[in-house]
């Protein structure tokens, strides 16, 4: 008898649907799995049978041969294991075919018979159209955030078996307990001192520009990149789906309901390129850049990443989105985030001034670890040095995160009247309508240009970055020499002695 049950399985963060097609035949008992399964997929046979036979159910002694449609997508990873439980037990009669009309299922099974959690049931229970979809419990109000009507949390195949066979009702999903408090985000007042880089810091926020903090170490940078995230607004329902999206499909905790805040995802400099960008798996499991979406993604140690793991984020830096290719195929993943960066000068990270132990060819070799292009990616490089004693010894009041971050949401709502969601992201059409300069604001950047201080790309961001200043000051439509400046001023790069020069 042939059986057919319906499925999901994930490819990069998307969610493909796939038919579970079970036929059991007489022959010599066994058990085969086509469709081009992973290895994870080909082990279903053992935990079915285990799950079955530990249920309390029959095993049926035939051939039995499972196909999974369509047979030229890869699939992968264990959450089509329920369904193919389902379809042997339909296939041997041991439940009506009339009782998996429009059921879905998705789950991996312990050998116990318990329904477990999957990676990326958002995605994939988004992409099933069944009027009833059976997941673990665990998944219940994941997948309640895509189809709150149509999801059936359960615990066990037994349960399924009851609920199918009739004998007993669905399970009632589970309630929901208090999650603990994430508590709050650092604040700006913690900082003492540093007025340049809180103000880069703001203007990052507010524009959505890419920053590099420069400095020795102790100086206060990754205190700084820190309470980067708390200075952004809370997202929008189109970005925290896609956010969550995002975070089910990396197999990464979820709250109990869409993301609402900016993901903040700080990788170490060790992290490889498959963990950066994504892949490494058949499934193309989306990376550190993808999660960090519609958030920040904080590099620490910027000059100890290998030179070719900062180049492979050189197209989400300009495009928004990380296309991996892989013998099995090529998917899209989302990459919009705010890129914070900080390292020091130098590896003793005194920056070849008084006290340096480093070489000259050893700064060099420093310096040359980050690529020329990634570098002009990079909309602010702010030198951040060690604050004065008497600043950190100051107790007085400091301009708390929440003050500041009112500045940018509204600069963000400007941006949105212009059509984009930060200044960082306005083309050069919409720069002449949006950031027109006036004559002196003109000359100044000719002469940069020509000096070769600036490329056809640093022009743009300089722009966009003046266009964030005048914003933050008074909103005015024309950009002023001043604005030009100053947005010159924070683009500033690490030369080969440490140091940093303008443009």
């Amino acid at each position: 008898m042939l059986a057919t049950v319906r499925s999901a399985t994930l490819v990069g963060v998307w969610g493909h649907p796939v038919s579970v097609e079970v036929h059991a035949a007489d022959g010599l008992p066994g058990f085969t799995v086509v469709g081009l399964p992973d290895a994870s997929c080909r082990e279903a046979r053992d935990r079915v049978r285990a799950a079955i036979v530990s249920s309390g159910l029959k095993w049926p002694s035939k051939r039995i041969t499972v196909n999974l449609a369509p047979s030229d997508m890869p699939k992968s990873g264990a959450g089509l294991d329920l369904a193919v439980a389902i379809g042997v037990l339909v296939a041997d009669k041991q439940l009506e075919a009339a009782s998996i009309n429009d059921i879905g299922a998705l789950g991996q099974l312990g050998l116990d018979g318990s329904v477990r959690p999957v990676p990326g049931a958002l995605p994939l229970v988004d992409a099933m159209d069944n009027s009833s979809i059976v997941v673990a419990a665990g998944d219940g109000r994941v997948a309640e955030l895509v189809a709150p009507e149509r999801v059936r949390p359960v615990n066990s195949l037994k349960e399924v078996f009851g609920a199918l066979s009739g004998a007993a009702p669905w399970p009632e999903p589970p309630e929901v307990g208090c999650l603990p408090d994430a508590g709050p985000e650092p604040d700006l007042c913690d900082i003492a001192g540093q007025p340049l880089a809180r103000w880069a810091l703001e203007i990052a926020a507010a524009g959505g520009h890419h920053l590099l903090l420069v400095g020795p170490p102790g100086a206060g940078k990754t205190m700084l990149a820190r309470r980067l995230v708390g200075l952004l607004p809370d997202l929008s329902t189109e970005e925290a789906m896609e956010v969550t999206r995002v975070h089910s499909a990396a197999g990464l905790a979820l709250p109990d309901g869409l993301i609402t805040r900016p993901p903040f995802r700080a990788p170490h400099h060790s992290s490889s390129m498959a963990a950066l960008v994504g892949g490494g798996t058949a499934r193309a499991r989306p990376g550190e850049v993808s999660a960090a979406t519609a958030g920040v993604l904080f590099l620490d140690e910027l000059g100890e990443f290998a030179p070719s793991v900062l180049d492979a984020l050189r197209q989400p830096l300009e495009e928004g989105m990380i296309r991996v290719a892989r013998s099995m195929g090529m998917v899209e993943h989302p990459a919009r985030f705010l890129l914070l960066a900080a390292m020091n000068p130098c590896p003793c990270g005194a920056g070849g001034t008084v006290g340096c132990r480093c070489a000259p060819g050893a700064l060099a070799r420093y310096q040359r670890r980050l690529s020329g292009p990634f570098v002009d990616r990079l909309d602010l490089v702010v030198r951040v040095d060690r604050p004065d004693p008497a600043d950190l010894l100051d107790t007085g009041p400091s301009t708390p995160s929440s003050e500041v971050a009112e500045r940018v949401a509204a600069v963000r709502r400007k941006a949105q009247k212009r059509g984009v969601g930060s200044n960082g992201e306005l083309s050069g059409s919409d720069l002449e309508l949006h950031a027109p300069l006036d004559r002196a604001a003109t000359e100044i950047l000719r002469a940069a240009l020509a000096e070769g201080r600036l490329s056809a790309r640093g022009l743009r961001r300089v722009r966009t970055v003046a266009r964030t200043i005048r914003d933050l000051d008074d909103g005015g439509i024309e950009l002023r020499s001043q604005d030009v400046l100053a947005a010159l001023s924070l683009r500033m790069r690490p030369d080969r002695a440490g140091g940093l020069v303008h443009g």
